[in-house]
């Protein structure tokens, strides 16, 4: 099938540097992960990482794939001003494309971005009041969490700077009546606190579905547990053992997204 997405040109091992070969693989096993915890089963939604050698580029995953399709050779490169850079058949979403290189551009520390609608994140977008902090994984999102109104689809150039003023300095963002996003420093930081949020949204919906009284936890006690998660980890990235760990698995089951 010639016409097939899949037999679209994309990029070479030898046609770019090896600091943006490990981005792509690094953003390829993100999608493979994420679509295997089912977070993602359709072709929107983008995860987005900053290459080293030159950060006022990033590579991103195209649309019209599934997360579970991704490989290294298929990431489409793209710099901060949101033009396409690779010589690639393929293209990144549009909407994806608009505010994630407003995030990169924004906020030079940052170098991996990632925005998916997980059923339960949708849920609890939906929800007036937003998130709930009930156990000890979601204290990590103590004054973690943005929040977003739905604007329509995020392609218009003049949502970016909004999304970008109500991120802040925070690591995630629930898009109401959307979706989630997450930015670390590094791909396994922001696949960290993205996995944190939709825990905290998928416990969230659970106890809301009991129909019981809540038991909440104080706000005094969520900053302490929050304190103690920022003590343990310092200035490092959250998130990297865990990380390696999830991709050491990927690549023993499916080593295909590094082609």
């Amino acid at each position: 099938m010639s016409s097939d997405i899949l037999e679209r040109k994309g990029t070479a091992r030898g046609d770019v540097s090896d600091a943006e070969w490990q981005a792509r693989i690094e953003t390829a096993a993100a999608c493979r992960i994420a679509y295997g915890l089912g977070w993602n089963d359709g072709v929107t939604n983008h995860i987005v990482t900053r290459i080293p050698d030159r950060p006022d580029r990033f590579v991103m995953n195209p649309q019209g794939l599934g997360f579970d399709e991704m490989t290294a050779s298929c990431m489409v490169t793209c710099d901060v001003t949101g033009q396409v850079i690779s010589d690639s058949e393929l293209l990144p979403g549009p909407a994806g494309l608009n505010f994630h290189s407003a995030v990169l551009a924004a906020r030079p520390e940052i170098n991996c971005s990632m925005h998916i609608h997980p059923t339960a994140g949708v849920v609890v977008s939906a929800t007036k009041g937003g998130l709930m902090i009930l156990d000890q994984r979601g204290c990590l999102l103590h004054n973690q969490v943005a929040y977003h109104a739905f604007e329509g689809y995020a392609r218009a150039k003049e949502e970016a700077p909004r999304i970008i003023a109500e991120l802040g300095d925070k690591h995630t963002m629930i898009m109401k009546n959307h979706g989630l996003l997450s930015v670390g420093r590094t791909v396994g930081e922001s696949f960290y606190f993205m996995d944190r949020l939709i825990f905290a949204c998928e416990l969230q919906e659970r106890v809301m579905a009991m129909g019981t009284e809540i038991q909440t936890v104080p706000e005094e006690v969520i900053a302490v547990a929050n304190r103690q998660s920022m003590e343990r980890y310092g200035n490092k990235p959250f998130g990297t053992n865990d990380w390696k760990l999830l991709c050491r698995r990927l690549e023993r089951q499916d080593p295909s997204f590094m082609d």
